[in-house]
C-alpha cells in the first residue's frame, strides 16, 4: 500500500555501482511525487479507520440486540425508543430501529408503515457508510491521473533538454527527466491498485453487513407484529365511530298551512 516501502524495495534491486537512496527516488518524482506519497499516506488512514469502524460489534453491538429484545418483547415501545435515541447507544442498529419506531407512532397508519420506515431509514445508513468508501474509491481514480502528469511534465522537461543542446544529445542529459517520468506512473500505480482491491472489499463487506442487521431488524420487529390484535392494526377510525346517530326532529309546519294533529270526527 504504501508508496514508501515500495520504493525501498526498488531501490534495492538497482546494482551496485549506480545505487540509489529511497530519498533519491523521492527527489526525482519532485513535486508530484511528494503529492503523490501524501495521498497514499491519506488513504492508509482512511482504509484503517474504516477497517475498525465497519464491524458488526460497532454497527450493531451484542448488548443492544438483548436489551431491545427484551423491551419489545415485553411491547414495551416507549422504552426502546429511548433506549435508542440515548446518547451511549448511537449505533446504526438504534438510528435504524429508533427512528422508525418514532415515525410509526407519529403516522396515523400506526405500525402498518414500519416496514417501510425500516427500509428508507436503512437505505440512509447504507449511503453514510459508502460516502467514506468512496473516498478509496476516489483516490484508486486520482493516483494514476497524477502518475501520468508526472509522466507527461518528464518528458517536457526531455524535451525542452533536447531544444537547448546544441548538437547532439547525450543520453545522460536525457536519463533524469525519463526517469522522472517513469517514477511517477510506478507510483502513481502502486496507490491505485492495492486502492481498487480495498475499496471493493469495503463495498462487500458493507453489503454483508447490512444483510445481518437487517435480519436482526426483522427479528426484533417481529415481537411488535405479534401484539397487534386484529383491532390494532394501525389504520385510523372514522370521527363519528361509536357516536350514537342523532335524533331527527319532527317537521316544522309551513306558514299559513294548519299544524298536523290528530284528526276528530266532524
Amino acid at each position: 500500500m504504501s508508496v514508501v516501502s515500495a520504493l525501498s524495495l526498488a531501490a534495492a534491486a538497482v546494482p551496485t555501482g549506480a545505487e540509489k537512496t529511497l530519498l533519491d527516488y523521492i527527489a526525482q518524482s519532485r513535486e508530484v511525487g511528494l503529492l503523490i506519497i501524501l495521498l497514499s499516506l491519506f488513504v492508509t488512514a482512511v482504509i484503517i479507520a474504516q477497517l475498525f469502524s465497519i464491524r458488526l460489534a460497532r454497527l450493531a453491538p451484542d448488548d443492544q440486540i438483548n436489551a431491545l429484545d427484551q423491551l419489545l418483547a415485553s411491547h414495551n415501545i416507549r422504552g426502546a425508543i429511548e433506549y435508542c435515541e440515548a446518547d451511549g447507544n448511537r449505533s446504526l442498529l438504534t438510528r435504524v430501529l429508533g427512528g422508525a419506531l418514532i415515525r410509526c407512532a407519529r403516522s396515523p397508519f400506526g405500525y402498518l408503515e414500519l416496514k417501510n420506515a425500516v427500509e428508507e431509514l436503512g437505505d440512509q445508513e447504507v449511503a453514510r457508510l459508502q460516502r467514506m468508501t468512496d473516498i478509496v474509491g476516489l483516490v484508486a481514480s486520482i493516483a494514476p491521473m497524477l502518475g501520468l502528469l508526472g509522466t507527461v511534465v518528464g518528458m517536457v522537461g526531455a524535451f525542452d533538454t533536447i531544444s537547448a543542446v546544441e548538437g547532439p544529445v547525450r543520453p545522460d542529459s536525457l536519463a533524469g527527466n525519463i526517469s522522472e517520468a517513469l517514477i511517477t506512473t510506478v507510483m502513481g500505480l502502486i496507490v491505485a491498485i492495492p486502492c481498487t482491491a480495498v475499496y471493493t472489499f469495503l463495498r462487500n463487506r458493507i453489503d454483508a453487513l447490512i444483510t445481518d442487521i437487517g435480519d436482526i431488524i426483522e427479528r426484533l420487529t417481529a415481537h411488535i407484529e405479534q401484539h397487534q390484535s386484529p383491532g390494532q392494526s394501525g389504520s385510523p377510525r372514522p370521527q363519528n365511530a361509536g357516536k350514537p346517530a342523532p335524533r331527527q326532529q319532527p317537521a316544522q309546519p309551513q306558514r299559513g298551512e294548519p299544524a298536523a294533529g290528530p284528526r276528530g270526527d266532524a
